[in-house]
């Protein structure tokens, strides 16, 4: 089917990333402010957010909230980033609301001159589209996690009252700032920066440092906002391995509790901290060490997005915890702009046999490249070839060979690229319960992400 919307948002590709709100307060003054109608809470941070909005969003569905999640990139398909629900935006609705950008921008732009004409970016139009969505579903609280920032990020027009900060780190210095101080308070920002915005709302802080965390406080404090800094739980049981997970948790029980209690919407339930943590012991994160478990309850993959080495050390601890001193089979691929050298020491005490891929995406390492770093670390290739559900078979038809020499089967573990979990997604969607979200999306090309 061809969907014309579509057209307009791949014309957006061209404009890459433009921080800044004043395309995004036209655009949703000339379609009627949708997203005045709805409560947001905003997901800020440099790791993190994508899996503490999701939990976030599910605790609150549980309690009885219409809730939105607005998330990126995505996997599979553009569909995924725009739930309500947890039901992900059908391809006629995104298709609609695109045209109705289109024509708002259309509209906006009629009688400016060429100097003075807005040009939305891809990720502004996508949020716009969101809150189209989230308005005309009467959705009751969205999730937004944040693109890039939080002052000049699109979903900063929805002018929450709870923001949630993840994780800092230097990153788009170019824009967010050159020190973490800068970058924390460029996030933040995502509420406002004057105290005439910002006085009464509320700040739960997470993965800062001491030093950061001074900052955000004072920060706070100077705006008249409350900070407010959870403990790490420890009873917090989740599909997803990895501490790091566990500490996104803690942040989005927080910041349930301090909606539900603070928010009173007809037929949602006072906050309930057993129902929350019933929901999080069943709600697996796609595609961030997530467990592909078979009918027998066997884990056959393992399924984690590190594209860089900050993630690495992440997925390395979560190995040496769940898999003590176990060596695993690695399907291994990788983006050209990305740190490999780095990423495979990290890995190589964990790998036993080092399967190397790559996708289409032309922006993917080159087999013989990444044979060759593999080599310069003095490690061997066991075999490679394209990503498709047949290479992913046949490696996990080697690795149980192995299993009957060590007579232990471990899972196979895929890694190095978001871009490569999100082909391993559509090559296992119709096999593996812990995928069937997906079923039935239609992919979207990578450019998207």
């Amino acid at each position: 089917m061809l969907y014309v919307g579509m057209e307009y948002l791949n014309s957006r590709l061209m404009f890459g990333m433009m921080p800044g709100l004043e395309s995004t307060r036209a655009l949703c003054e000339a379609l009627g402010n949708p997203q005045k109608k709805f409560k947001t809470i905003h997901v800020v941070g440099t790791n993190g957010k994508g899996s503490t909005s999701y939990y976030l969003s599910g605790v609150l569905k549980a309690h009885g909230y219409k809730t939105a999640l607005y998330t990126s990139p995505h996997l599979v398909s553009l569909q995924e980033r725009i739930r309500v629900d947890d039901e992900p935006i059908s391809m006629a609705d995104l298709d609609k609301y695109l045209l109705q950008v289109q024509a708002a921008a259309e509209q906006v732009n009629a009688g400016r001159s060429d100097a003075e004409k807005i040009e939305p970016t891809f990720f502004e139009v996508l949020t716009l589209v969101a809150f189209l969505h989230y308005a005309n579903s009467g959705v009751q609280v969205a999730v937004l996690e944040a693109g890039m920032g939080g002052r000049l990020d699109s979903t900063a027009v929805a002018d929450g009252e709870l923001a949630v900060v993840t994780s800092i780190g230097l990153e788009h210095t170019e824009v967010l700032g050159a020190t973490e101080e800068a970058i924390l308070k460029e996030k933040m920002g995502v509420l406002g920066t004057s105290a005439e915005r910002v006085a009464g709302k509320t700040f739960v802080l997470g993965g800062l440092n001491e030093l950061l965390l001074d900052v955000a406080k004072e920060y706070a404090a100077s705006l008249g906002a409350t900070a407010v800094v959870p403990e790490i739980r420890s009873d917090i049981e989740l599909p997803n391995l990895g501490q790091h997970y566990v500490e996104n948790a803690s942040l989005s029980l927080a910041a349930a509790k301090l909606f539900c209690d603070s928010a009173a919407v007809k037929g949602a339930a006072s906050y309930n901290d057993t129902l929350a943590l019933t929901t999080l012991a069943k709600r697996s994160w796609a595609g961030r060490m997530q467990k592909l478990e078979n009918a027998c309850g066997q884990v056959d993959y393992i399924l984690d997005g590190a594209h860089n080495s900050h993630a690495v050390r992440r997925l390395v601890e979560s190995l040496d915890k769940y898999y003590p001193g176990q060596k695993f089979h690695c399907v291994f691929g990788a983006l050209k702009d990305k740190d490999v050298s780095e990423m495979l020491k990290l890995m190589a005490p964990h790998v036993s046999h080092w399967h190397i891929t790559k996708t289409p995406y032309p922006r993917f390492r080159e087999l013989d490249d990444l044979r060759g770093l593999l080599s310069d670390l003095g490690l061997t290739v066991a075999s490679e070839g394209l990503l498709s559900r047949t290479y992913l078979d046949e490696v996990r038809a080697a690795a149980d060979e192995d299993s009957c020499v060590t007579n232990k089967k471990l899972p196979v573990l895929i890694t190095g690229s978001l871009y490569m979990i999100g082909e391993s997604v559509q090559a296992f969607k119709n096999d593996y319960e812990g995928l069937a979200f997906f079923r039935g999306l239609e992919p979207t090309t990578n450019e998207h992400r």
